[in-house]
């Protein structure tokens, strides 16, 4: 049976370690399953606080709770950060894959004091970044030059990170990788998925209206309220024009109140869905003003799907989005040219294709499959050479049979 690691071998043991169980459930399933067709035991180390650890735990991954907190200053950080030292003491892991500044921090001072095996960081997005805010340079680029000594591989996803890594000591191909993302399933997204008629129809909308959609976990990074300060424009001269808005997170109730008072037209909060392929396959335009990004999957989706992208003009962002290409790119803040945009592209069909086309092509560089090849090819120059899967590259279906990739909360994994 695909996937069955029953009769494997065990070649040792890897530690994959987040602030939250949310993250590996909906970004690193398919790596876990990867290292578990080579025979390896997984054991993941998380918050159990915002849900989905039964996801993890039923790939077949020894979970391991942690207090981990996102904010740096809690005190539960340093409960976290005990309990793990005296999980690392008592077990002895192969490799350690750490992911979410928190957590990697504390798991890589952790592992350089229990004298674990090579320490893996993927940084989904430095914090500090051209045009962060100085506090995050104080404050993160300082740890982060600290916790590199204790690095032994670092992987970006995006072209401004690589760069900045290079100023910091760390060397393309001997500890320093480039990978495309966390990897998109094309086969879930694509004209073939879903009936644009259904899909409307199913979602209450009218088959002939245009429709907007971003999806984003509404947090102030991924910044809405730009988005719908520009939708009042949109809406005035586009009647036809739907946005929705699929996520949920802190900001949703209000952001969802303020929409109200400001009576914005045909503006509708889905939540969170498992079915935003089908959501896509039924929009014209896909939008995403965050203020910051690591290397944002659902882009990838969209473009996959075959969509126009509207984003603003950030890191990330700009590895996905050639201006006038395949979308069009938008600063920060600017109300009138993100209403802009959006209206060129629900103005014009065959813009739309042509750059929903372009799109399409570009995805196909961010697939699950390439993002594996080029991970296992990470994996193995760190992995002890024992094992004949890992020397060979056998990889026993990583994705999981009709794994619900969650892509609701959007944008880049969260911190």
């Amino acid at each position: 049976m695909a996937g069955d690691n029953r009769f494997v071998r065990q070649q040792g043991k890897v530690l994959f370690v987040a602030t939250v169980y949310t993250h590996l459930a909906a970004f690193h399933l398919p790596f876990i399953r990867l290292l578990q067709g080579w025979g390896y035991e997984v054991h993941a180390a998380a918050s159990p606080a915002e849900g989905r650890k039964e996801e993890v735990a039923a790939a077949g991954v020894t979970c391991h709770d942690l207090p981990f907190a996102r904010s740096v200053t809690s005190l539960r950080n340093w409960r976290a950060y005990r309990r793990l030292r005296s999980l690392l003491r008592k077990e002895r892991y192969d490799l350690i894959h750490v992911h979410t500044p928190v957590a990697a921090w504390l798991t890589r001072l952790a592992a350089k004091r229990t004298g674990q095996g090579p320490v893996l960081y993927t940084a989904h997005g430095f914090h500090f970044f051209r045009g962060a805010p100085w506090h995050y340079w104080l404050l993160f680029y300082g740890a982060e030059r600290i916790a590199a000594r204790w690095t032994d591989g670092l992987i970006v996803v995006n072209g401004e990170d690589f760069a900045r890594a290079q100023r910091m000591g760390f060397e393309p191909g001997k500890n320093l990788f480039l990978v495309h993302g966390v990897g998109v399933d094309l086969s879930r997204y694509g004209e073939a998925q879903a009936s644009r008629e259904e899909v409307r129809a199913a979602l209450g909308l009218p088959s002939r209206g245009l429709v907007v959609t971003c999806v984003a976990e509404f947090t102030p990074t991924k910044n809405h309220a730009q988005l719908l300060a520009a939708w009042p424009k949109v809406a005035r001269t586009v009647p036809t024009a739907h946005l929705l808005l699929v996520g949920d997170g802190r900001l949703r109730g209000k952001l969802e109140e303020g929409a109200k008072r400001a009576s914005l037209s045909r503006v509708r909060f889905l939540g969170f869905r498992c079915d935003v392929p089908q959501i896509l396959a039924g929009s014209d335009v896909f939008v995403l003003p965050s203020r910051r990004e690591g290397l944002p999957r659902s882009v990838l989706e969209a473009m996959a799907t075959g969509l126009p992208v509207v984003a603003t003009d950030v890191r990330g962002n700009r590895d996905l989005v050639e201006d006038g290409v395949n979308g069009f790119l938008v600063q920060v803040g600017d109300v009138d040219g993100l209403a802009h945009a959006l209206l060129r592209l629900l103005g014009d069909q065959d813009l739309r294709k042509r750059m929903g086309q372009a799109g399409r092509e570009k995805a196909q560089a961010y697939s699950l499959a390439r993002v594996l090849e080029e991970m296992a090819a990470v994996y193995r120059r760190y992995l002890p050479r024992t094992g004949a899967g890992a020397r060979r590259g056998v990889c026993r279906d990583p994705g999981g049979a009709g794994y619900p990739w969650a892509a609701s909360r959007g944008g880049e994994p969260a911190a």
